[in-house]
């Protein structure tokens, strides 16, 4: 009786939890389907180069050191940035602790706040063409995240063009910080948008919006993996097989739905749980990561080294940015220019920039206080920590693993000394179940993104069949249980 009572429940639980959750279930695939080719809008390190003027060098008349001496900042610098702001030149200077300042290259003083003209100015320079309305705001739909917090309010700038083509530009900086067209935007509302539970009005509310998708997504794990089990149940092979052979008892829709549920419920569970993960329930996997002080111990706070501009601009030549920055206690200047790879110089004497791994070695040694390293590698290729999806892997890498009871591991370029990924044993396990299982990110399958592609396809189908199966039985349940 006990076990006759058990499986009505799971029966009762499978049937009204999955009419619920299998038109989610739909929204899911159908968009998690678009994500594969439009992502959420953003703007890479390398669009923001291209749309930037080649540096003007003939308003540079102060250096680093100069812009760091007028803007009154007395606290060690993490990084000295020189490009455009529209048509005039200027330092963007980042301390370790406090604001960031902007400054004019020209010695004019400090930059500040973007009014209307100036970020028009600004949006048209970048995108290369004329201004059709500007307005200011604090966020929309692509500008809701907390990253954009540092730059509100925004100067919104409509493009011309036949491809609607919209920048935001910081009114605290007087940076571009995102573009995005109406390709991407219409795709969007049928990918990200839908996938990640995402409206504005919603994702304003950060905590609440967590909330959401924790409790959205934790009852359909409970519809899948309840379906999956009554689907073994049902299930006959060999000699136990029904009338005529057949292995389901079920003919029609149902019969659809009982095999793509089988076919797909494994990926289908591991899909929903990973999702559920993605807002990192209970802070299972959170952690601190490497100390402030330690990175400030790390990079060296001596002070930037006095270069005059006409230096510069002798080794920048037509450059779209400049950045001066420090690693493993020493100063580089990294030469920035669209199309074209980086280039490496010694802060000081404006020399190509030559590697040391021996001092980057020593002073790492101080990154995680207390702790031993225990190995170094040098990753020539992509494995299954370090690796990109959608795009190049910055390689070689050095890969430090340190002896401390979060089994802290920190990735190093080589080439600069500068950290460029930090992980510990939590990170790793989730990885695993994030990452893996809900991007199907291994190494063999981001080697080959059709077989990649294929294999999301064959699975998101056979989900979809389950799903809209599901939707379609159980609606003509749902009305019969609301007419009683």
């Amino acid at each position: 009786m006990a076990w006759h009572r058990l499986k009505r429940w799971l029966y009762l639980t499978h049937r009204w939890v999955g009419i619920a959750s299998c038109l989610l279930f739909v929204l899911w695939f159908v968009s998690g389907l678009v994500m594969l080719y439009v992502p959420f809008p953003s703007l890479s390190a390398e669009e923001r180069l291209q749309g930037l003027p080649q540096i003007d060098w003939s308003q540079v008349h102060i250096g680093p050191e100069a812009a760091i001496a007028a803007g009154g900042i007395d606290e060690p610098v993490r990084e000295a940035v020189l490009e455009m702001r529209g048509d005039r030149p200027v330092w963007r200077i980042s301390p370790w602790l406090g604001k960031p300042r902007v400054l004019w290259a020209d010695g004019e003083g400090i930059a500040g706040p973007v009014r209307e003209a100036e970020a028009g100015r600004i949006a048209a320079a970048f995108g290369n063409a004329p201004v059709e309305e500007i307005s200011l705001i604090h966020d929309d739909q692509w500008t809701v995240a907390g990253g954009y917090d540092a730059f509100r309010p925004l100067w919104k700038a409509e493009m011309a063009g036949d491809k609607a083509r919209d920048l935001y530009v910081s009114s605290n900086t007087g940076a571009v910080i995102l573009d995005t067209n109406a390709r991407e935007r219409f795709w969007n509302w049928l990918g990200s948008v839908p996938h990640w539970l995402y409206p504005r009005v919603l994702r304003q509310d950060q905590p609440l919006w967590r909330q959401v998708v924790m409790w959205v997504s934790g009852p359909c794990i409970l519809g899948a993996v309840t379906g999956l089990w009554i689907g073994i149940l049902r299930l006959r092979l060999g000699k136990r097989r029904f009338k005529g052979a057949r292995m389901t008892p079920y003919r029609g829709w149902m019969k659809w739905h009982h095999v793509s549920g089988l076919i797909g419920s494994i990926f289908l569970i591991l899909w929903i749980f990973s999702g559920w993960l993605s807002v990192d329930p209970g802070r299972l996997f959170a952690r601190e990561g490497v100390g402030l002080e330690a990175r400030m111990t790390y990079a060296g706070t001596q002070p930037l080294p006095q270069v005059d501009s006409v230096r510069l601009s002798a080794v920048a030549g037509q450059a779209e940015r400049l950045v001066f920055a420090s690693a493993a206690g020493r100063t580089f200047l990294r030469v920035q220019r669209s199309g074209a790879k980086d280039r490496l110089f010694d802060a000081t004497t404006l020399a190509p920039l030559l590697p040391d791994e021996r001092d980057i070695r020593l002073a790492a040694e101080r990154l995680v206080p207390g702790a031993p390293i225990l190995s170094v590698d040098r990753l020539s290729s992509p494995d299954s920590y370090w690796y990109a999806v959608n795009s190049e892997v910055l390689l070689p890498v050095l890969r430090f693993r340190f002896g401390d009871p979060a089994a802290t591991w920190i990735h190093i370029d080589p080439a600069t000394g500068e950290i460029v990924g930090e992980g510990d044993a939590r990170r790793r396990t989730y990885r695993w179940l994030f990452d893996l299982l809900h991007r199907w990110d291994l190494g063999l399958l981001l080697a080959n993104p059709p077989a990649r592609d294929l294999l999301i396809w064959i699975m998101s189908i056979a989900g979809l069949i389950t799903s809209v199966t599901a939707v379609y039985i159980g609606w003509p349940r749902l009305r019969k249980s609301f007419r009683r």
